[in-house]
C-alpha cells in the first residue's frame, strides 16, 4: 500500500491523507549512497502528490518514507521523485561543533545535538573507531557523510532513526552461478588491482624471487609490495637461521596477498526476483566459471518495485570506492564553498585538483615501500640507491626529498609537530591558533585578501578586505576604516554619524558625562550649588587650567 502525507506528518501508521494506486513505484537504494524512490500516477492524485509531501512506499525493510522533491505532470500521468526521510537532514545547520576523541556513536550524538533546530533524527552506531571532527556551518547531512569518512561503516536509514554500522546484511544462502541459474545478468571487471606475478619486499629491503599465482593470464600483472615482517634477528642461533625465517614468511605473506589479487574486483547486476536478499550488504556467493572464480560478494545496490514487491535490479560484487570518487567528492566539496563570481579562483582549484589528483594515481603505480628498522623509505624506483623521490618515516617525524635518498630532504613534519616546507598551497584550512611572521592576502598571485570575524552566534561582526576594515554593532551601525573615507561611523541605514576630514573631527550628536578640556587652557565640567542643602544653581563651570 502506497500512502500520502502532509509535510509536517510524523506518525505514517494510518492510512494518511489517501491511498494511491500507483502505476509505477520502483526505490533505488545503495551501500552508503542514494536512496529515493521514483513513482508514476494518474492525474486523480494531482492535489495530493505534490513537493513537500510524504510518500510512504514498502520495502524490503518495511513502509519507508520518502519526501517529494520534484514533480512532472502531462496530460495523462504525474511523475516524481521522492528522497528518503533521511535527507531532512539536509535542512539542519550545524554552526560551529567541536567532536573530539570520540566513537561513532558519541560523535553522531553530538553532532545530531548540535544543529540550530532542534533535529528529529536519533543515531546510533557500533563503529569503535576513535577520531575528531571540526564541523563549522555545515548540514547534519554533510557531518554526516563527513562521519562516514573518517569513522568509516555502513549507513542505515530506517524512518527517522540514522545509523553507522560496522557491518551490515545477513548470509541467506544466496549462490549465483553465471549463465547457469541465471542468464539476464552483466559483468563489469576492475582489473587495476590484479597481481599474478609478485615481488615481494620485506624486512630491511629483503626479497625473494617472483611468487606466481595460481591463476594466471595471457598479459602478465607483475607488482612489487612491500610487507612488514616482525622477526628479529637476535631470536635466530645464527645468520642462516634468521635468512630463512626472514624467507619463509615473506612468502606467507606474498602467497596470502596473491590469493584475492589474482582475481579482478567484480560486479554483477542482474534484473530478476531474488527471495533471499533482504538488504545491502547481503552475502552473495559468486561462480564464474570463465575465470575459475569461486568468491564471496554482498550486495552494493538494488532496485525493488514497490506494487509488485520484489526486486527488479540487484548489484554486487567486491569493487569498492576509487580515488577518482574521492577526487570528485573533494572537488564538488571545493566548488560549493565558492561564491559563483569567483571565477578564476574556481578554475585555479580545479586544475590544481587535476593536477594533484593525476601525480598520486602516477604514484600509485610506482611506490615501493623498504621497511630498515629504524627508518621507512618510500621511494619511486628501486634499488633505492636510484630513487628520485623519497619518502623518509623514522621516530624523529616524516622527511620528503625529491634529490634521491642522500639528497636534500627540504620539507619535513616532525614528532613535535613542526612542520617546515618551502612552499604551501592550501584550499581549505581550519585551525585554533596561527603564529607567524607575515600572514599575505591578496596581490595579483592569489585572486583576493579576505578576512572575516563572526561570533558564538555565527553572526559576522567585522571584515577586511581591499576596501579597509569594516565593523558592525548588533543594531546595524557600522564603522569604516579606509583610504578613501578615512574613519567614519554609520547607522544602520547608512547614514553618516561621525567622521574625521583632515585634522578636524564631525560628530552629528555628542553626550558628555564628566567634562571638556578646550588646548588645555579651559575646563567645562558639571557644578552645582546648594542654599543650607537646597540646589540653587545646575548648570557648567568654567575653569581655568593655567
Amino acid at each position: 500500500m502506497i500512502r500520502v502525507f502532509s509535510p509536517s506528518d510524523t506518525d505514517f501508521t494510518s492510512n494518511g491523507d489517501v491511498v494511491i494506486q500507483a502505476t509505477l513505484a520502483v526505490v533505488h537504494k545503495a551501500d552508503n549512497g542514494d536512496y529515493y524512490l521514483e513513482l508514476q500516477c494518474g492525474l486523480d492524485y494531482v492535489d495530493y502528490v505534490k513537493s513537500e509531501n510524504i510518500i510512504v512506499a514498502p520495502t524490503p525493510q518495511g513502509a519507508q518514507p520518502f519526501r517529494i522533491e520534484n514533480v512532472d505532470a502531462t496530460r495523462s500521468k504525474i511523475s516524481v521523485k521522492a528522497w528518503h526521510k533521511f535527507y531532512d537532514s539536509k535542512n539542519y545547520l550545524i554552526a560551529d561543533s567541536y567532536v573530539v576523541d570520540k566513537n561513532c556513536n558519541d560523535a553522531l550524538d553530538h553532532l545530531n545535538s548540535a544543529t540550530d533546530n532542534v533535529s528529529p533524527f536519533t543515531t546510533l552506531s557500533d563503529v569503535q573507531t576513535v577520531a575528531s571532527y571540526r564541523c563549522v556551518r555545515k548540514s547534519l547531512y554533510e557531518a554526516i557523510n563527513t562521519v562516514l569518512e573518517r569513522w568509516g561503516g555502513h549507513l542505515v536509514r530506517d524512518n527517522n532513526s540514522i545509523q553507522i554500522r560496522e557491518s551490515i546484511g545477513s548470509d541467506n544462502g544466496v549462490t549465483i552461478q553465471y549463465r547457469k541459474n541465471l542468464k539476464d545478468i552483466s559483468v563489469s571487471y576492475d582489473w587495476s588491482g590484479v597481481c599474478t606475478k609478485l615481488l615481494p619486499v620485506g624486512k630491511d629491503g629483503f626479497t625473494i624471487d617472483y611468487v606466481y599465482s595460481q591463476q594466471q593470464y595471457d598479459v602478465p600483472y607483475t607488482k612489487a609490495v612491500s610487507f612488514e615482517q616482525d622477526i628479529n634477528q637476535e631470536d635466530y642461533e645464527d645468520e642462516d637461521q634468521y635468512q630463512t625465517a626472514l624467507r619463509d614468511d615473506l612468502t606467507a605473506q606474498a602467497q596470502k596477498y596473491l590469493e584475492t589479487s589474482q582475481y579482478p574486483a567484480i560486479n554483477y547486476t542482474l534484473n530478476a526476483n531474488m527471495d533471499k536478499i533482504t538488504d545491502i550488504g547481503d552475502t552473495v556467493v559468486v561462480f564464474d566459471e570463465r575465470l575459475g572464480v569461486n568468491i564471496t560478494t554482498h550486495v552494493l545496490s538494488f532496485e525493488y518495485d514497490c506494487i509488485q514487491e520484489r526486486y527488479i535490479q540487484v548489484q554486487f560484487g567486491t569493487a569498492t570506492a576509487t580515488l577518482s570518487d574521492l577526487m570528485s567528492n573533494v572537488t564538488n566539496d571545493i566548488n560549493s564553498s565558492i561564491n559563483e563570481n569567483n571565477q578564476t579562483l574556481s578554475v585555479t582549484l580545479k586544475d590544481s585538483l587535476t593536477e594533484a589528483e593525476n601525480k598520486i594515481w602516477n604514484a600509485l603505480s610506482s611506490s615501493y615501500v623498504i621497511y630498515q628498522g629504524n627508518q621507512i623509505l618510500v621511494v619511486d624506483t628501486l634499488p633505492a640507491e636510484d630513487a628520485n623521490n623519497v619518502i623518509r618515516i623514522n621516530s624523529g617525524g616524516i622527511a620528503f626529498s625529491n634529490t634521491g635518498i642522500n639528497g636534500s630532504f627540504t620539507t619535513a613534519w616532525s614528532i613535535d609537530g613542526t612542520f617546515n616546507a618551502q612552499a604551501i598551497n592550501v584550499i581549505n584550512f581550519t585551525a585554533d591558533l596561527i603564529k607567524g611572521g607575515t600572514l599575505k592576502l591578496g596581490s595579483n598571485l592569489n585572486q583576493y585578501g579576505l578576512i572575516e570575524i563572526y561570533d558564538e552566534a555565527n553572526t559576522l561582526i567585522a571584515q577586511l578586505d581591499k576596501n579597509g576594515l569594516k565593523m558592525y554593532a548588533q543594531n546595524g551601525a557600522y564603522i569604516i576604516i579606509n583610504t578613501e573615507v578615512g574613519f567614519a561611523g554609520y547607522d544602520k541605514n547608512g547614514v553618516k554619524t561621525f567622521w574625521v576630514s583632515e585634522d578636524e573631527f564631525h560628530q552629528k550628536k555628542s553626550v558628555v558625562e564628566e567634562e571638556i578640556t578646550l588646548c588645555n587652557k579651559v575646563r567645562f565640567i558639571p557644578i552645582e550649588v546648594y542654599d543650607n542643602n537646597t540646589l540653587v544653581n545646575d548648570g557648567i563651570g568654567l575653569v581655568s587650567t593655567v
